[in-house]
């Protein structure tokens, strides 16, 4: 009986899988570059980046407020103060470079191993990152209110 191969990605998704692992871990080598700041979120105002809106109007922050931290904590080994600081940005930072390697390997050979396309592994990734930092957002407005 023989294995039915799996078809090889085009050159249009091999770039694209090429240049979002490149993304990948840019964001992370940024992340490591960056100081964390010691209240939990705002590491992001180090890049030039305004404060959060819903922070400053509501006293709330919005679903990714703490991610720039978390992923700064996390590149560092700190795994406690990036989950303090963002649940989603402590899993999402490690499961980024995971997926950048994914990303890269697929690219490389242009197959995406062990799924037969790219398009649901990505499409998984994108649920499974904004469902996280939706899901953080809702317990810590409900913990802290």
């Amino acid at each position: 009986m023989t294995t039915p191969t799996r078809p090889r990605l085009g050159p249009r998704t091999r770039v694209a899988l090429a240049l979002g692992a490149a993304a990948l871990l840019a964001a992370l080598g940024v992340a490591r570059t960056l100081e964390p700041d010691p209240r939990g979120f705002g590491t992001h105002e180090r890049l030039g980046l305004p404060p959060c809106a819903s922070r400053l109007r509501t006293g709330v922050g919005c679903p990714t407020c703490g991610m720039t931290t978390s992923w700064a904590l996390a590149t560092r080994g700190r795994p406690r103060e990036s989950w303090r600081a963002s649940p989603a940005g402590c899993l999402l930072a490690p499961g980024s470079g995971l997926l950048a390697a994914w990303m890269a390997c697929s690219a490389a050979s242009g197959r995406p191993r062990p799924f037969r396309t790219a398009s649901g592994p990505m499409a998984g990734a994108v649920v499974v990152a904004s469902a996280s930092g939706l899901a953080a957002w809702i317990l810590r407005t409900y913990w802290s209110g």
